[in-house]
């Protein structure tokens, strides 16, 4: 029985997210944010597409597609990136790792039709293949501070693995690969196999101490780190230092779809705006409301929830800010609620 089975036949609640059904919730949503903040919370990734990109030029093209550096990943390593147009707007991110013989990419299965296309159109004389594999490898995911205990203790050691890095082991006569997340504040790790494989996989983490968790619980989670997710707080008109993820931003990899644009930032200094997180004292606000200081708009919220901390409850808010009041502790509005901007990720203790 695969995992999607397996939830369908225990009445789990299934959602479109991220552009695959995968579980809603198990049924207690706060506990399940609370799992990944306190312990180990497992989830299914059915929503991870995976692209391999094979071929003598596989490197060197991919490397000319991505905001960041390709060319030197390390063997089993991998890194994010956005993929911009020519005029550095933002059309996807995805995860690139060096897998020897080919490159792996993995993206939202929402992204990946577009992502395909667009690599397929940019190959005119390049020896590179784009296959999309999701069919093949499955996934699941497990996050939380004892997340690594966890896996250890169902015979998976992730103990040297750094972020970014992938392993093969055998586990129980079945070969996995395993990978420590590249996104700072999100430290988890994806286990991929067949989907046959991962149902057993899953099975001996509940049994480690696991808790299962669904998609309602990891966006409460991924606001909470300050993640900001494709489609939602990243959008094709945000330049990529609008969105203050500079890790995606390799300067001495060479030139690349979009790069004039962002080094003409670079070399003209800050942008006009960026993204920041906003703790706000009323309701949880929508998608596109805007940020008010002294009557006038400097900003827009891009993603928000009531989050339930284990010390207490808070609305928070993702979105961007103008640069001049982007110091956390600045007072704004959000609608009729005061809020005040917080770096990222958010902390629990303020009162």
């Amino acid at each position: 029985m695969t995992l999607q089975e397996k939830l369908t036949a225990a009445g789990v609640r299934l959602v479109s997210y991220r552009g695959a059904e995968t579980a809603a919730s198990f049924g207690d949503n706060d506990g399940e944010f609370r799992v990944l903040f306190e312990g180990a919370g497992l989830f299914d990734l059915s929503w991870q597409s995976k692209l391999v990109l094979s071929g003598e030029d596989r490197v060197r093209w991919l490397n000319g597609m991505v905001t960041n550096n390709i060319r030197d990943l390390a063997l089993n390593h991998g890194n994010y990136s956005f993929v911009l147009n020519a005029q550095g707007r933002n059309l996807g991110d995805l995860v690139a790792y060096n897998r020897g013989d080919y490159l792996l990419a993995t993206t939202d299965h929402e992204q990946a039709p577009k992502l395909k296309e667009l690599f397929d159109r940019y190959i005119i004389m390049d020896d590179v293949e784009v296959e999309d594999i999701s069919d093949k490898l499955a996934s699941i995911g497990i996050a939380g501070p004892k997340a690594e205990e966890t896996l250890r203790a169902a015979g998976i050691d992730v103990t040297a693995l750094a972020p970014g890095e992938v392993t093969d082991p055998v586990w129980q006569g079945a070969g996995l690969s395993v990978g420590r997340s590249v996104l700072p504040n999100m430290d988890s790790y994806e286990i991929w196999s067949t989907a046959e494989n991962l149902d057993r996989v899953w099975d001996a983490l509940v049994a480690a101490g696991a808790k299962p968790v669904g998609s309602e619980a990891l966006e409460l989670y991924r606001i909470a780190r300050g993640v900001p997710r494709y489609g939602i707080d990243l959008r094709e008109r945000d330049l990529p230092q609008e969105t203050g993820q500079q890790h995606v931003l390799n300067f001495a990899k060479g030139c690349y779809v979009g790069q004039e644009i962002v080094e003409r930032i670079r070399s003209r200094g800050n942008v006009h705006r960026t993204f920041v997180g906003f703790d706000v004292q009323g309701g949880v606000p929508a998608a596109n409301d805007k940020v008010v200081v002294d009557d006038k708009q400097v900003g827009e919220i891009t993603s928000a929830a009531r989050v339930p901390f284990p010390s207490r409850e808070k609305t928070l808010a993702l979105g961007y800010i103008r640069r001049e009041f982007a110091e956390p502790g600045t007072e704004v509005m959000i609608g009729e609620a005061p809020a005040v901007v917080s770096a990222l990720p958010f902390t629990t203790d303020r009162r």
